[in-house]
């Protein structure tokens, strides 16, 4: 049967709900747009606080991921007893001579003044103790902790009752407080910070790096649809949509912040995720109508196109390109809806609120998309309306694949394999100030803070024992500890409670703190007790990502696989995708661990590598980046399967799929590369992080596995493709979603 034939055998789908969604666009396509343009207009005005309320940069948080364990059990101990210092607020004085008269009279006015403003609990300055700069209790507080250095600083504890609000108003008039002695000692350089600056700091870094991905991406896509479509209209209707999806995911995401706590950094992720499946859906819809409009056409001027060839294209394009769209929505609400199995807040909050912006998304595609099709129809076929012919590139790749299908499957995977074995030697840490950009003055003075004054950070690894202090003491002393480590203090916390504070070369998350962390967890005494810090934070976090992973995966793997045969028929080819998909996001991961966590390309980057990848980074990929593979899978095998039951042979579908879904696969993860490549110029460095990891997800997805692997598999592999056992085809024959 000729091809043309074929293709004009098309069932009888007018009556699909889909169908009349999209003549009911058609139809009124105006008053869909500007309807849109409302909820646009709204959903930003919303986000940004313009029409009253909050922000939604102003209710985000930053902190290091927690989760249920032995260390938050610890940390709540320390903090019910009043020992927590999350609360201060520190200022720094360097440049001054210490055992200048007037220097200790500057300072001690200055903590009287602090300690009058409402909210302030208390106030530390080494000057106020009994024997000044001598007592012991003043050495925290001195520069290097001796008194003939050139510094000091001033800890204001705020109290911890009050809001982010309120906390702000105090740290300004700490500030101003602070200004007199800045007058007394000219040559005095004054600086402040804490836990909330530096959220501030982090929260505002999101916002300048929203808007820098943005206006890197928005126009790059723009001119790469132009080059794509050939045109200007065309290509703008992608972006429009983009822009849409935009303005929902974050009103979407602002209604999220009042039900979780929203960490400053899922805000890109799930903002960069809605706005490359916009592009994605839009390339997809827009494509499509183009195309089903030239088939109705065929030839005609673009003039004299009649609104019910319109109509009927729109119709076709939404229940074909919707049900690719709605498919591939799922997949990718599939592999988010995974997160929401793991114990973290941070993972449940980002595999929510990237559902949200996943539906919003199709909704897009679905709605928005189609009515401008349907507006700007005799505008999209201006430089004709011919039918283009099913041979070009793709289909000759397609054909020279079918000729070496083993060389190509075995090259390409030896190559992905090779990307994929830096991951083996993966490295987690979660950072603090090391997330904003070096220059940044909050994370300098963090650093400096640190290096100058290491005993105001607290100990590296803590113990809270559940014992009375002579029995602790004794278990303190005898602690076997790596060379350098050392018990610097014991302490009661309440009735029963005691503190050992140790001190570890190496920082709270260097390797010396893991070791000791976990000696410490294999040799427990008699009494109990919980280690608390940074290290065993992110042990807890670690292992709590291990246990639930099996589940997450598994459950995110049979719901593909189930979708997938629903589409299909087969059970060959759903497996085979899950596997390809395992390798791909393998070297994905591969990619990201050379390039952060061994410091390549840092200077081309613009980061400071720390060493290790943040501890929310590889299962936010992988997350991501299984869902946007399987968007490509279902874009591909949605043409295939098509022609497959128009009675195109395995690898005639192959080669004609491949051809006309090749050119939007191709452009869309492009797009999609280049939405991503935008985020990787922010400054923040778990947002460079994510976006490299997307990026590359991507592009070796899009080019290795889609026009490579997957055509030489199944030209491998033959008709044994759309194998299933007869009870499944039974099934799928009753259930299945086909043309």
């Amino acid at each position: 049967m000729p091809d043309a034939a074929r293709d004009a055998q098309h069932p009888d789908r007018s009556r699909s709900a889909l169908s009349r969604l999209g003549g009911a666009l058609a139809r009124r396509p105006l008053t869909v747009v500007a309807t849109w343009l409302l909820l646009v207009a709204a959903g930003f005005a919303t986000a940004t606080g313009v029409l009253g309320g909050d922000s939604l940069f102003h209710r985000l948080h930053s902190g290091e991921p927690t989760v249920q364990g032995e260390n938050l059990r610890g940390r709540d101990l320390i903090v019910h007893s009043g020992r927590s210092q999350l609360s201060t607020y520190t200022v720094r004085v360097d440049r001054v001579d210490l055992s200048e008269r007037r220097t200790g009279a500057a300072a001690l006015a200055a903590a009287a003044r602090i300690e009058k403003i409402p909210g302030v609990a208390s106030v530390a300055v080494p000057f106020a103790f009994p024997r000044g700069l001598h007592d012991p209790r003043a050495a925290p507080l001195l520069k290097r902790g001796v008194a003939d250095s050139d510094g000091y600083v001033t800890v204001v504890t705020v109290a911890a009752d009050l809001d982010a609000l309120e906390h702000r108003r105090v740290e300004t008039a700490v500030d101003a407080a602070m200004q007199p002695l800045v007058d007394a000692l000219p040559q005095a350089q004054v600086s402040a910070g804490g836990l909330q600056s530096l959220v501030a700091a982090i929260t505002g870094q999101i916002e300048v790096d929203l808007r820098t991905g943005e206006g890197i991406a928005l126009p790059v896509s723009f001119l790469v649809m132009v080059v794509v479509f050939g045109g200007f209209v065309a290509a703008g209707m992608p972006i429009v949509g983009a822009v849409a999806s935009i303005a929902g995911a974050l009103a979407s995401l602002l209604g999220f912040s009042y039900l979780i706590d929203l960490d400053a950094s899922a805000v890109n992720v799930v903002t960069v995720l809605g706005l490359g499946l916009c592009i994605d859906y839009g390339l997809l819809t827009v494509s499509r109508f183009r195309e089903e409009l030239r088939a109705r056409a065929r030839g005609l001027p673009a003039e004299r196109i009649t609104p019910e060839m319109v109509r009927a294209a729109t119709a076709r394009t939404v229940d074909s390109a919707g049900r690719t769209v709605i498919f591939s929505g799922l997949t990718v609400g599939i592999s988010l809806g995974g997160l929401l199995l793991f114990e973290a807040e941070f993972m449940k909050a980002v595999g929510a609120a990237g559902l949200s912006v996943v539906l919003i998304a199709m909704v897009v595609a679905l709605t928005l998309i189609p009515a401008l099709c349907a507006l700007g129809a005799r505008r999209l076929l201006r430089r004709g309306t011919e039918v283009p012919p099913q041979q070009g590139v793709f289909s000759r790749l397609a054909r020279w694949v079918h000729g070496r299908p083993v060389p190509i499957i075995a090259v390409v995977l030896a190559a992905l394999l090779a990307l994929a074995v830096p991951a083996f030697d993966l490295r987690l840490t979660s950072s603090g100030a090391e997330l904003l950009p070096t220059s940044a003055p909050e994370r300098r003075f963090s650093q400096g803070l640190a290096r100058d004054y290491p005993q105001l950070d607290g100990p590296d690894v803590s113990v809270v024992a559940r014992a009375p202090l002579p029995q602790v003491r004794r278990y303190a002393a005898g602690l076997r500890l790596p060379t350098g480590a050392r018990v610097a203090s014991v302490d009661p916390l309440g009735p029963g409670l005691a503190l050992v504070g140790l001190d570890v070369p190496g920082g709270p998350l260097g390797d010396p703190s893991r070791a000791v962390v976990r000696r410490l967890q294999d040799d427990r005494p008699a009494f109990e007790t919980f280690v608390v810090g940074a290290a065993s934070g992110l042990q807890d976090f670690v292992a709590s990502m291990v246990r639930r992973a099996p589940l997450a995966f598994g459950l995110v793997a049979l719901a593909t696989l189930v979708l997938l045969f629903l589409m299909t028929g087969s059970v060959v080819i759903p497996v085979k995708a899950l596997l390809l998909n395992v390798v791909s996001l393998g070297a994905s991961l591969g990619v990201m661990v050379w390039v952060f966590q061994t410091g390549h390309l840092q200077h081309l980057l613009g980061f400071a590598s720390v060493g290790a990848l943040e501890s929310t980074i590889p299962l936010l990929v992988l997350a991501f980046g299984f869902g946007l593979s399987m968007d490509y899978e279902v874009f591909l095998l949605s043409r295939i399967v098509e022609l497959h039951e128009r009675g195109y042979s395995n690898d005639d579908a192959v080669v004609l799929g491949l051809q006309r879904s090749g050119r939007i696969i191709t452009s869309a993860a492009l797009l999609v590369v280049i939405v991503f490549s935008g985020f990787v110029a922010g400054r923040l460095l778990v947002i460079k992080q994510t976006g490299v990891g997307l990026a590359t997800a991507v592009a070796l997805d899009a080019t290795l596995v889609r026009m490579l692997l997957v055509p030489a598999t199944m030209t491998l592999l033959g008709d044994w493709n759309w194998w299933a056992p007869a009870r499944l085809r039974r099934g799928h024959a009753r259930f299945g979603i086909t043309e």
